[in-house]
């Protein structure tokens, strides 16, 4: 039988949740009658886009220089099981909004509305307008919400817009497709469209024949003037400085390093002529870019340094100690648009990437910063993942989690309490209506197709998953497929396909 959550064992001995995690808080405030008001602590949520398993530096990754990722992780706590809501982004953020995995999200895979020409409609799949989501519970809460990036759960006109599902300040991409592209026309903010200084050119398309793929000029309409991850990041440490004096959420879904290769010259500098590079010309999809090596590694820097300016304004505005940051990863390492993970060895010793079911594919960095409440320059081997955050938020707050999710806190391992952390008992994804993948203590199984066989791995001997053992442990393949049955409901959009 599973332990006591944190939040049941506190309730049994009478103590609020609340007041433990607060307790002793900076910025407590005390009032006339000497009353102590606990300040709610601000939350950062920061999530990279396809960004690898072992593509940081504090997990492993010697190419690429993320020296503030690096320092939040020693700083506070980096985990080493943390798995991600889906293997493509738009299931993944659904997901963490909402605490519910993918066989009960109602987005599980990636869901197009629109086409790929200009002026067709944008957006995905909206998620509806009654879900419960984390930005709703925290306004509710008192929290300014906020979130910044690629949104990917609704378009302009839907009931899935981010200002409908609990933010107050939305700007960015609303359209998955859209951000394919790091020079668009136009981003959101809010309900409107703002336009950018960019001409139009399609996220997809390969350098003609007639261009020189040594030449820097054959490159040049594939830029423009408003680099959109430079205007999230102005509009990010705006949205702080507007709201550090009172309790806020901050996610910030960062469109990097998703492809297209794209990154202002300025980053590109640092690794120009230095990375083995040959030029890439648009065959596997995306824009050409002439030292696709040197522009991922870039892009991903460039990313870090916004990490970095945000941690420094923190404690310019003296909120530093009482913010949680985390970052973490929508999914995977990529397989297209110039990006190579095996230069890179994006995966570390992770078998598959984006759009497997494998661990490469889902299981992701995952950081923790908060001073004086986790300690600095620890590590974490809970098996955790994206719909923990959910309950782990509202543990946080002493509130009660919404029913029917999925999701367990990590507060106690949080707070350096692991013998109190309650477990899951299995973990489970699937994936483009036919895959199927469970972690069930050190078992990791996957299924490609409801009429295949399960695969079976042992992760505490097999983490690189090469090893099928499926033949030697019936009972344990038996048990397993009782959980990919028990472990979802139907869904409308989402048939599982007897293929």
């Amino acid at each position: 039988m599973l332990e006591l959550s944190r939040r049941n064992f506190l309730k049994a001995a009478g103590v609020s949740l609340g007041s433990w995690a607060l307790s002793g808080c900076q910025g407590q405030k005390v009032n006339a009658v000497g009353k102590t008001n606990l300040r709610k602590p601000n939350i950062i949520f920061i999530m990279a886009d396809d960004l690898g398993y072992n593509e940081l530096g504090c997990y492993g990754q010697t190419k690429i220089k993320t020296p503030n990722i690096d320092r939040v992780a020693a700083e506070g706590m980096r985990f080493t099981q943390h798995y991600s809501g889906s293997t493509v982004c738009a299931p993944s953020r659904c997901v963490l909004m909402t605490g519910k995995h993918t066989g009960h999200a109602y987005v599980r895979d990636n869901f197009e509305v629109g086409g790929w020409k200009r002026g067709d409609p944008e957006g995905q799949l909206p998620i509806p307008a009654e879900t419960v989501t984390m930005a709703k519970i925290l306004k509710k809460a008192g929290y300014t919400t906020g979130a910044i990036g690629k949104w990917g759960l609704g378009g302009p006109d839907s009931e899935g817009h981010p200002n409908n599902q609990g933010f107050d300040h939305w700007f960015g991409y609303l359209c998955q497709r859209q951000a394919h592209n790091y020079y668009p026309t136009h981003l959101w903010r809010n309900k409107q469209k703002q336009m950018l200084d960019n001409e139009y050119f399609k996220a997809h398309q390969k350098l003609p024949k007639e261009k020189d793929p040594l030449d820097p000029q054959s490159y040049k309409p594939y830029a423009g003037k408003d680099y959109a991850p430079d205007l999230m990041e102005r509009d990010a440490l705006d949205f702080i400085r507007k709201n550090h004096d009172h309790p806020f959420f901050l996610y910030l879904p960062t469109p990097i390093p998703h492809a297209s290769i794209q990154v202002p010259e300025d980053s590109l500098a640092q690794y120009k002529g230095k990375l083995d590079d040959k030029p890439y010309t648009g065959d596997k999809s995306y824009l050409p870019h002439p030292e696709p090596h040197a522009g991922y590694a870039a892009m991903i820097t460039r990313m870090d340094r916004e990490v970095g300016r945000i941690m420094k304004l923190l404690k310019q505005l003296k909120i530093d100690d009482n913010t949680l940051v985390i970052f973490t990863s929508d999914n995977g390492p990529t397989f297209n648009g110039g990006t190579d993970s095996n230069y890179f060895n994006s995966s570390g010793p992770l078998r598959g990437r984006k759009c497997s079911l494998y661990e490469g594919g889902i299981r992701v960095p995952f950081i923790a910063r908060w001073p004086g409440r986790i300690q600095s320059g620890s590590t974490s081997d809970h098996v955790s993942a994206f719909w923990d955050f959910m309950p782990t938020v509202t543990d946080l707050l002493g509130r009660e989690a919404p029913e029917n999710i999925d999701g367990i806190s990590i507060l106690p391992t949080l707070m350096g309490k692991p013998q109190d952390q309650q477990n899951h008992e299995y973990l489970y994804w699937e994936y483009a209506r036919k895959m199927q993948a469970v972690r069930w203590g050190e078992w990791k199984a996957v299924r490609k197709k409801p009429t295949a066989a399960i695969e079976l791995y042992n992760l505490k001997n097999d983490i690189g998953e090469k090893n099928n053992v499926a033949d030697q442990y019936p009972e344990v393949v038996k048990k397993i497929e009782e959980i990919m049955v028990a472990a979802r409901t139907p869904s409308e959009h989402f048939l599982l396909a007897k293929v």
